[in-house]
């Protein structure tokens, strides 16, 4: 059973993965609009994740004994400067999440809730991986500057990567 105080911290990580979510996805329509097929098929793919991550959250809570509560989700920005202040403002995203779910693992440790951090490290596993790849992103955007034909090949190259991880989950799933 969940301690009414990991409950709560596990209800804001739900609240925090919706609105990464919706944050990726305005993100994405953004980049459309744009003109940007690459750049908005990772986002779609991205927001899609983070809902899973979300998902898999209210079911863990649920499964404790606890609520999984769907919160009302801020609006996210509509317009973006830039696709490389999409990918810094992921960044920085990304970097509070890593934040909050190490915060969420110290709450479980200090409430000696060993099955829920055994839970929580996936998230922090996830959390490597969603820095590293931004991170990665930003210093090739860092590379490119303003060359419109680096932003086409950049563009593509995620293009190609959104179809390879789609390829990859259907072949998960299918396992």
């Amino acid at each position: 059973m969940l301690s009414p105080q990991v409950s709560k911290a596990l209800n804001k990580q739900i609240e925090l993965e919706g609105f990464s979510s919706q944050y990726y996805l305005a993100m994405a329509s953004w980049a459309e609009t744009q003109g940007l097929n690459g750049v908005s098929a990772f986002l779609y793919h991205h927001s899609d994740e983070e809902r899973l991550h979300m998902l898999k959250l209210v079911r863990f809570v649920n499964e404790r004994g606890g609520h999984g509560v769907v919160p009302a989700l801020k609006q996210p920005p509509v317009t973006f400067k830039s696709v490389k202040a999409v990918f810094e403002e992921i960044l920085k995203h990304e970097m509070t999440v890593t934040a909050d779910i190490n915060g969420l693992v110290d709450a479980t440790l200090k409430e000696k809730d060993y099955t829920t951090h055994n839970f929580l490290q996936w998230y922090v596993s996830e959390q490597i991986e969603e820095e590293a790849l931004a991170r990665q992103i930003v210093d090739k955007l860092k590379l490119i500057g303003n060359d419109k034909g680096g932003l086409y090949f950049f563009d593509r190259d995620l293009e190609a990567m959104a179809k390879v991880e789609a390829a990859k989950e259907t072949t998960d799933k299918k396992k």
